[in-house]
């Protein structure tokens, strides 16, 4: 379970940091950095915040509305970073996700003093980072991250399935499952894709729409 003792231990702002949508094969990948006070990390509606892999939606979206709750108090600081396919596509997924890292870095209201990313690489930062495995189910910051990606992640593909019906992209945001996989052989591949991943390949770019 995710605790709050990195960032007691650490002097300053400590942001956590995660990512979401690396292994899609359509949208953006999302990175998120958070900022905990040691006074949101007690707030008892964030009691129990884990990585967002481990709990359900509807929790996740209640969690992701206390965060809210708690950046609007000042508590906290949340910002999100974004790549986007064409992004991913020149600069390889890898690459993305460090750009969308710094991003979401760079769009926070304050400048962290160190960072803690989840994983085992860190993208260049404005001050000290560590790379921590499996970090979202150890620091509270980088679990915090981790809900705020996935449900803005979530919510956009939610979005773009409305401009590109057919695809399940509200169901599956953007990976390769069945219906995507029938979706992509029936209608093509959409803007949405990422051309360079070997499943989306042979669907483009001779069958991209404008969509």
């Amino acid at each position: 379970m995710p605790d709050y003792s990195r960032e007691a231990a650490a002097s300053g702002h400590v942001a956590g940091i995660d990512e979401v949508g690396r292994g899609a094969w359509a949208g953006p990948v999302f990175a998120a950095a958070a900022i905990l006070s040691a006074r949101a990390a007690a707030t008892p509606e964030l009691a129990g915040l884990d990585d967002s892999k481990t709990i359900s939606k509807t929790t996740r979206e209640q969690y992701f509305d206390a965060l809210t709750r708690a950046h609007d108090r000042g508590d906290a600081w949340l910002a999100l970073g974004r790549a986007e396919p064409a992004e991913i596509d020149a600069l390889n997924i890898l690459g993305a996700t460090m750009l969308a890292m710094q991003r979401a870095v760079t769009a926070l209201p304050v400048t962290p003093d160190s960072v803690l990313v989840d994983g085992n690489r860190v993208p260049d930062m404005p001050c000290p980072a560590e790379a921590i495995v499996k970090g979202d189910g150890l620091v509270l910051s980088i679990a915090a991250a981790s809900i705020y990606a996935k449900v803005s992640r979530d919510r956009l593909m939610a979005d773009l399935a409305r401009d590109c019906p057919g695809y399940g992209w509200e169901r599956n945001v953007g990976y390769g499952t069945r219906e995507h996989q029938d979706a992509l052989a029936r209608l093509g591949a959409t803007v949405h894709h990422r051309k360079s991943f070997a499943p989306i390949k042979k669907f483009a770019p001779e069958t991209a729409t404008s969509r």
